[in-house]
């Protein structure tokens, strides 16, 4: 597992300002919502302390991800960051969903608010809350560090929209506004999460990475001179940003030095083709029942190696 220091520690250093400025800001939000009687407001605080936990979770999975592999860890703990993000983003969706059934209640239901209030709260909101996601952009790597800027960049279009509310509420006077723009908020927390989820499940049940196609890479193997044969072919990733693979090989019974040549071509193409570098290549000279893991051959292996490449 490669470790970039330097990108790590400016990863930390901008998680822990932001967390610290995003605590801060909740507990003004939450205070200002209650004295203006602002769901709005409310429901940023809301908003805000789930991505003070996805800004805490981020920090603790980027530490984790620094951590060498072990003989319990082989592969390190390249997922605390992708699990992060599953977290981070299912909270979001909860939290999301109550917002939104007190809404409904508040448009059957409505309560005067204070937009003045509303919007001083919701300026300084959409500051912090902006330059927040133009930190995280700019170390922007992994899903970790992506699901936590797609939340600050989701409070701050959120805030702003509440700023916008509070106006319509000063020059018209209609409370519902305020619900209606929860209502909002909830939707957009939720189309924002809902990418993340799919994203970081599909990593946790070692799904094929997005973007990668089994059949591309069973057809550039297969053009190498030497190779009969590609089966048992998987691919899944160990953390956002590093794929491994692990594949048999059908070549003919031909001496280890030749197979060594192509072992290092099958290495080369999947390393500038596909970006994989973790590889487990398993050489046959029969072929198997793939039905069974190929582990059944169906005539006598003359030649079994196993090779292992590891980065």
């Amino acid at each position: 597992m490669h470790v970039h220091v330097a990108p790590t520690g400016k990863m930390q250093r901008v998680l822990r300002v932001s967390l610290v400025a995003t605590l801060i800001y909740v507990v003004l939000t939450f205070i200002a919502g209650l004295r203006a009687h602002s769901l709005a407001l409310i429901s940023e605080a809301g908003h805000n302390i789930s991505d003070a936990l996805a800004l805490l979770l981020s920090f603790v999975a980027v530490h984790f991800q620094t951590r060498p592999a072990t003989d319990e860890k082989t592969f390190g703990y390249q997922r605390a960051g992708v699990l992060a993000g599953f977290v981070n983003a299912l909270s979001l969706i909860v939290i999301a969903v109550f917002i939104a059934i007190e809404a409904v209640h508040r448009l059957s239901d409505p309560v005067r608010v204070h937009p003045r209030l509303m919007m001083i709260v919701a300026a300084a909101g959409v500051l912090m809350n902006g330059i927040i996601a133009a930190m995280l952009s700019r170390v922007n790597t992994d899903v970790n560090i992506r699901s936590a800027f797609i939340h600050m960049l989701g409070d701050t279009l959120s805030t702003a929209a509440v700023i916008m509310g509070g106006a319509i509420i000063l020059w018209t006077g209609h409370s519902w506004v305020d619900p209606v723009l929860s209502l909002g908020i909830a939707a957009l927390i939720i189309w924002s999460s809902i990418s993340i989820v799919r994203e970081t499940l599909n990593i946790l049940l070692e799904g094929t990475p997005r973007g990668i196609s089994l059949t591309d890479i069973r057809t550039e193997l297969q053009k190498i001179t030497g190779v009969e044969d590609v089966h048992d072919l998987h691919v899944w990733s160990l953390g956002s940003q590093t794929h491994a693979l692990a594949s048999h090989v059908t070549i003919a019974d031909i001496p280890p030095s030749e197979s060594a040549r192509i072992l290092d071509q099958i290495k080369a193409v999947l390393h500038q083709r596909f970006h994989i570098d973790h590889t487990t290549i398993q050489f046959e000279n029969s072929g198997c029942e793939v039905a069974h893991g190929c582990v059944m051959a169906v005539e006598k292996v003359h030649f079994h190696a196993h090779h292992g490449h590891s980065h």
